[in-house]
């Protein structure tokens, strides 16, 4: 339920979303004795638009999120596991056609890749169904698999999880599959905006985890202020940072994790 009820609010909420529906409801309020309301309606779709694609609203919204963990300043000397979140790859164009197609956070694969590299002892694990409501596409798990045989990492050493549909199940999922012991280091890739609601939960799950982010969006010093030489990365940006900040209340008042804004601890 929690799953689909976040897909259809997310469906109307998100900016654009936001926009177009402020503008059709201003259309259709013309044609009747609310005109005020409808100019009302109408100045929020073009203020939603405005704030959205034409100011750092984004880069402000995610600046927290991506500063909130670091990895560490000396990387482990060992390491048991390599946890990598799904979200990287294009899960439609890859049941189609094969391969494996990234997106923007495809980093989460090319620095698990790395990782596995550096770190020959550990495990890899792959933690990642379809997130989609429509369910359509390929488990990321499965595509992942391809990409790190091809670029010869041993078969014996991946552990897929293809059933998760969002960050908690990656989370209670992939302990369920690994159960962690005492004294062991397992890294977690995620994009750096995606780290604070993914340590949440798997602190929530009992499986505590290193920070290793990723995919970062801001250089982390930005501040408010209009820009109009990229205005599609912008509604990208501010889209993805007001999601996150939504999916960590919806996590935090649901109980899925802990604290609402998680932070390393000290």
């Amino acid at each position: 339920m929690f799953f689909v009820a976040s897909k259809v609010f997310w469906l109307l909420a998100q900016p654009v979303s936001l926009a177009l529906l402020f503008g059709l409801l201003g259309l259709l309020l013309m044609f009747t004795r609310w005109k005020w309301t409808s100019r009302l309606a109408v100045l929020l779709s073009i203020g939603v638009l405005v704030v959205s694609a034409f100011t750092t609203l984004g880069y402000v919204l995610v600046r927290p999120l991506e500063s909130a963990f670091q990895r560490p300043a000396t990387a482990p000397a060992s390491v048991s596991g390599i946890i990598i979140l799904g979200g990287g790859m294009d899960s439609e164009i890859n049941e189609v056609r094969g391969g494996y197609e990234f997106n923007r956070s495809g980093d989460r694969f090319t620095e698990g890749l790395r990782l596995a590299e550096l770190y020959p002892g550990a495990r890899l694990i792959i933690t990642g169904g379809i997130g989609d409501i429509d369910q359509a596409g390929e488990p990321e798990a499965v595509a992942a698999e391809r990409f790190f045989l091809d670029f010869g990492i041993a078969k014996e050493r991946l552990i897929l999880e293809s059933d998760s549909r969002n960050t908690e199940e990656n989370a209670q999922l992939t302990k369920a599959l690994v159960s962690p012991k005492p004294g062991e280091t397992w890294l977690l890739v995620t994009s750096a905006f995606h780290m604070p609601r993914s340590i949440g939960v798997f602190r929530t799950a009992g499986f505590e985890v290193v920070p290793w982010p990723v995919d970062y969006r801001g250089a982390g010093n930005e501040t408010f202020a209009f820009t109009l030489h990229q205005p599609a990365e912008n509604v990208t940006v501010t889209t993805l940072a007001i999601r996150e900040w939504v999916g960590l209340a919806a996590y935090y008042l649901t109980g899925k994790t802990d604290d609402w804004l998680p932070a390393a601890k000290r």
